[in-house]
């Protein structure tokens, strides 16, 4: 599986397109996709692994994981939730909420 592969699973995975996620993280809107036929840049991989809480290593395929499949009431739930004193959550803190649950679920499925 080629590092755009990786990606775009990771992206379908959190139902978001790959122009929606290039955006979210600072990037022209086409540029991952141009990663179909080029070698991105290390910093871009960086953001990229951040992003969805995995390591470089695993989008260049030297590393396999369990990409957390969340159902679509699950993430529904999530954008739709609020946060602290009923404030909006930023896509910021929605990001860091998948993130403990995709721990959590991959700890719980382990035992």
């Amino acid at each position: 599986m080629t590092t755009f592969e990786r990606i775009k699973n990771l992206a379908d995975s959190q139902k978001i397109s790959l122009q929606e996620l290039a955006t979210r993280l600072g990037f022209s809107e086409n540029l991952i996709y141009r990663w179909k036929n080029a070698v991105p840049k290390t910093e871009y991989l960086e953001k990229v692994a951040d992003y969805f809480h995995v390591s470089v290593d695993y989008l260049l395929g030297r590393e396999e994981i369990e990409v957390p499949r969340f159902s679509p009431e699950l993430l529904e739930a999530i954008d739709n939730a609020e946060g602290y004193s009923g404030q909006p959550m930023d896509d910021h803190d929605k990001e860091i909420i998948k993130g403990l649950l995709a721990g959590y679920f991959a700890g719980k499925n382990k035992k």
